[in-house]
């Protein structure tokens, strides 16, 4: 595997691969990787020749509240993983190569960035439209792989793939779960035990709406009350949303229906914000879902 520093490489390698005929994959990622990460370089090497994973704690999508001085990084073991997957190059850019002093430009994706996270975080889906586009242009792939933990983020990235006409394929790989159904996130490491077991309310939650949704039930509202009650019985727990929206648009849905997809954020002990989300109805995946979640 080869390690590239500063973007000037990286897409000079890109050139010379697409010249000889490769099929470049892109795998986006802020590090630490964990078995999700690996999920989708493994993905990535189904759809193309040579996997390029991206390692970038991104300064843009970040707020002045936010983790960025403390989110966990591990050069080291996101490179040792990287390799085993199969990863062809690891591109981690130098602090200052990908945003100049003079940086003025900026991506933004209006209508899906103005709900759930994008309510609650200023500026966010800006920074990752803006990093994302840059490492399109640079890495050149013909396709690209985001995971469905980050749901918007996925919904956003394959809206300004499409609005910008790059001929770039998204593929989606399903949301990864721990065994305890947590869902796997680089954040999960700031969780003590106890912190922990208040963090489970979150799928927790999504398996309430699930079971509520198999009874009958299909008012958003009646379905939210129940959800906010059992995250809340969970100590030291802060809901930042309870979402019901249709999963193309990410618009809210009053009644529930097999296009809705639940969508939580929730504080865990006012140090740790952690997302979930899963579609209410098991409904067949097809080609055009791209791995959509049940």
């Amino acid at each position: 595997m080869e390690i590239i520093y500063h973007p000037r490489n990286m897409t000079s390698w890109s050139n010379r691969m697409i010249r000889a005929g490769r099929r470049i994959a892109l795998v986006p990622t802020m590090g630490y990787f964990h078995e999700g990460h690996a999920g989708l370089m493994r993905l990535a090497g189904e759809h193309a020749d040579l996997v390029v994973v991206s390692l970038f704690v991104n300064p843009l999508q970040f707020g002045p509240d936010e983790d960025l001085d403390r989110y966990p990084r591990d050069f080291t073991r996101d490179r040792r993983i990287a390799e085993e997957q199969g990863v062809s190059v690891l591109f981690a850019p130098r602090d200052g190569s990908m945003y100049d002093a003079g940086h003025q430009t900026t991506v933004q994706v209006h209508g899906l960035t103005k709900n759930l996270c994008g309510a609650h975080r200023p500026g966010h889906f800006t920074g990752v439209t803006t990093v994302v586009a840059k490492l399109f242009h640079l890495v050149k792939p013909h396709c690209a792989v985001f995971g469905e933990k980050d749901y918007q983020q996925l919904a956003v990235i394959r809206k300004m793939t499409a609005d910008l006409n790059w001929d770039i394929e998204i593929i989606a790989h399903p949301l990864v779960r721990e065994a305890d159904g947590l869902a796997l996130s680089s954040r999960n490491r700031y969780l003590t035990p106890e912190m922990r077991k208040s963090a489970l309310s979150l799928s927790r939650g999504i398996r309430l709406a699930r079971e509520l949704v198999a009874g009958g039930i299909r008012e958003s509202d009646r379905l939210r009350q129940a959800v906010r009650e059992s995250i809340l019985a969970h100590p030291d727990t802060a809901i930042e949303y309870i979402s019901f929206v249709d999963r193309n648009s990410l618009r809210e849905k009053e009644v529930v229906d097999a296009d809705t997809l639940l969508a939580l954020a929730v504080n865990i002990d006012g140090k740790v914000r952690l997302i979930d989300n899963a579609m209410l109805f098991t409904r067949k995946r097809s080609a055009d879902d791209n791995l959509l979640p049940q």
